[in-house]
This record gives C-alpha cells, sequence and structure tokens, in this order.
C-alpha cells in the first residue's frame, strides 16, 4: 500500500506550521495506523513445523524424565523448569 501524501507551503506560513499540517494529514490517511498493526507480525508455523517442535519438546521432556528417574538430575535443579507464581 504506498501512499504519497503531500504538503506545499502557503504564503505565510512557517516551517512549524507545514510540518504540523503534513503530521495531520499522514494521521488522517491511516498509513501510520496500519504500519504499527503490522509491525511486529510472524507468520503462523506450518503444521509441518508445528510438528517438529512439538515432538522435538516431547523427546526433551522424555529425556529429562529419565534422568529423574536415574537420579543424574534432582527434580528442583537448575535445568528442571518449575512454574513461578
Amino acid at each position: 500500500m504506498t501512499v504519497n501524501i503531500q504538503v506545499n507551503k502557503q504564503n505565510n506560513e512557517n516551517t512549524v506550521g507545514i510540518i504540523r499540517r503534513f503530521t495531520k494529514r499522514v494521521q488522517g490517511s491511516g498509513i501510520l495506523r496500519r504500519a504499527r498493526s503490522v509491525r511486529y507480525f510472524d507468520r503462523p508455523l506450518s503444521k509441518l513445523l508445528r510438528k517438529r517442535k512439538a515432538l522435538k519438546s516431547i523427546s526433551k521432556k522424555e529425556i529429562l524424565e529419565e534422568l529423574i528417574k536415574l537420579g543424574k538430575i534432582e527434580r528442583h535443579s537448575p535445568f528442571h523448569r518449575r512454574s513461578r507464581r
């Protein structure tokens, strides 16, 4: 979406007035609102990537639980996540 906004200097207008008129036109056109709403947009992950991510987290959990059962890691060690409230 490309919108050109142009403001021409009037007879006895100073630069502050020109800038003020320009900013009002930009705000009125909605360009900034649109740009800010799209600013941090991330594409949703594909099904394949979501599955891979889920499988990876499941395997990490299994490994962690096995290490806890073997006694190599304590349940509340720094390597084990716990909810902080």
